[in-house]
């Protein structure tokens, strides 16, 4: 339509894709989770008497280090990804590189996470060292 088109016209659809609050509730919910089992890490290393493995790995195979330890990671890994997409998002302006990239970045966040959970595992079941 040109110049002949009004200004609510010209903006029509230009606006939010209602999407972005649950995101920004995500990351908020995700860092409250992560204070809170941050200082829950912090609390139980300072109670722990001494910082060995050997103390550690005991502390790690019970169920009171074991599963908030695991939420930790789940929660630290999934945080990070949701951090770096809203980075690439904001930077990355061509559709294929911002999907390659966020594709990338699920899968080093998986990967990573995976194996962190499965070091827990070998920890917290008893595995070989």
């Amino acid at each position: 339509m040109g110049d002949s088109s009004t200004e609510l016209g010209k903006v029509r659809g230009l606006g939010s894709a209602h999407e972005g609050g649950d995101h920004w509730i995500s990351e908020r919910v995700t860092s409250l989770a992560l204070l809170v089992l941050g200082v829950w890490l912090i609390a139980s290393l300072l109670f722990l008497p001494t910082l060995d493995y050997a103390t550690v790995r005991e502390w790690l195979r019970s169920p009171l280090g074991a599963v908030p330890m695991a939420l930790f990671v789940i929660t630290s890994f999934y945080h990070g990804l949701e951090g770096l997409k809203v980075v690439v998002d904001d930077y990355v302006h061509e559709p294929g590189n911002n999907f390659a990239l966020n594709t990338l970045l699920l899968f080093v966040a998986v990967g990573g996470a995976a194996f962190a959970l499965f070091a827990l595992g070998r920890i917290a079941f008893g595995g070989a060292a």
